[in-house]
């Protein structure tokens, strides 16, 4: 079975929603840095189709989380795994990697939406999520089901 790795920021998690959330205190005090917000990451909400997506994609791949968590941020680390285990239950049950160098990890698809931290040197093919050739979840699911021959 092909490997598939999801990014989270941007390609599963909506990072502005979690920031929608927290008080101007505290967006003043991260001004330069808000990713580094302690909490951050578990205010987040899915992006449209994003549970559907994976869901689906478990069904024809074996899949893992493939992020990086900001290195100052030490919650962001736990506050990443709270989120896939409240949106995505079981899926990912030991299969999340948190690195800075996704082009460590060995797979046939990673999808990810900057070419930050190795995922554009990936091994495998990187697939691009909000570029011109895969703006959202239902053009990705059509690449690879078209590729790899399975139906939706």
């Amino acid at each position: 079975m092909k490997r598939l790795f999801f990014d989270m920021d941007g390609v599963l998690v909506n990072f502005e929603s979690g920031l929608e959330q927290v008080d101007a205190a505290t967006k003043s005090l991260y001004a330069d840095r808000p990713e580094d917000i302690p909490g951050l990451f578990s205010l987040m909400k899915p992006l449209p189709g994003a549970i559907e997506a994976v869901n689906l994609l478990a069904q024809h791949y074996d899949v893992f989380i493939l992020s990086t968590a900001p290195w100052q941020n030490p919650s962001a680390w736990s506050d990443k795994l709270t989120w896939v285990v409240d949106h995505l239950g079981d899926v990912f049950y030991k299969r999340i990697f948190l690195t800075h160098r996704k082009d460590l990890c060995l797979g046939d698809y990673l999808i990810d939406d900057r070419s930050k931290h190795g995922a554009s040197d990936f091994p495998g093919e990187w697939i691009q999520f909000g570029s011109e050739k895969y703006p959202d979840w239902d053009a990705v699911i059509a690449y690879l089901s078209q590729k790899d021959g399975w139906t939706v």
